[in-house]
């Protein structure tokens, strides 16, 4: 251990000694089985502990891994099975649509973005790969919500109803319950959702759908510009080349489920 200068190379020399034979360390068994000081090893443990990647067991003290590197293995996963195949079709949405385009997916009661390919025409948003925004204010978000089966759209619209509370970021914001799920069925009859400045003022959006081969609704495709661009007569042109895009994702994802 005393070898290894670096801050990451220690944490990863200590976070390798949790195995599927020894899932559970103490302090002092763990700094004599590495052959560093007990501090050191808290210390260690203890920030690592903090940042959810080590859970510190309430009653026994002693340390197993925690939940954010399971989240951090689901990212490499999402990747390798969906981002990397669907990115190529991205690519060429922007082309088509000359607007920023993202593929979301929902997590957590929340749009995840998994991928974004900026628009051509200098227009930058804030959205980055990795961030999440809320389902109820974006045509990402509400799309995914529209198609989800009906026990499963119960529950989550639960959450973000009463548990999260919906909060107005416009003045164009839903945050009503009983206007949402009305916009909901909305979306899932015309097959697209639109952000009408919902969640950024002079932003709009327009998001379909992206289903896996056994038509399950896995993740949604959007295309966002400013308000001027958005004409109500170029919504059906982006919803035709948005829907060219998820087609063939579709045929690329598989069986595919986040």
């Amino acid at each position: 251990m005393k070898e290894l200068k670096s801050s990451v190379h220690k944490t990863f020399a200590i976070l390798e000694h949790f195995t599927n034979k020894k899932p559970e360390w103490g302090v002092t068994e763990l700094a004599e089985e590495i052959g560093s000081n007990k501090s050191t090893v808290y210390r260690f443990l203890s920030d690592l502990d903090k940042l959810g990647i080590a859970y510190k067991h309430p009653v026994t003290e002693k340390y197993s891994l925690g939940l954010k590197l399971f989240e951090l293995g689901c990212r490499v996963q999402l990747k390798s099975a969906f981002v990397d195949k669907t990115h190529p079709e991205l690519i060429e949405v922007a082309k088509m649509i000359s607007e920023t385009v993202h593929i979301a997916i929902l997590k957590n009661c929340q749009v995840f973005h998994v991928d974004k390919v900026e628009s051509p025409q200098g227009l930058k948003l804030s959205t980055h790969v990795g961030s999440f925004a809320p389902a109820y204010s974006t045509s990402l978000g509400k799309v995914l919500l529209a198609f989800l089966p009906p026990k499963e759209q119960e529950k989550t619209l639960d959450v973000i109803l009463k548990d999260t509370k919906p909060v107005a970021f416009t003045k164009h914001t839903i945050t009503s319950g009983k206007t949402l799920k009305k916009e909901l069925k909305e979306i899932k009859s015309k097959g697209y959702a639109l952000d009408k400045e919902e969640s950024e003022l002079g932003l709009v959006c327009v998001g379909i759908p992206i289903f896996n081969q056994n038509n399950e609704v896995v993740a949604s495709l959007s295309a966002s510009g400013p308000a001027t661009r958005f004409e109500e007569e170029n919504v059906a042109n982006y919803v035709a080349i948005l829907k060219t895009g998820a087609d063939a994702i579709q045929e690329k994802i598989g069986f595919f489920k986040p």
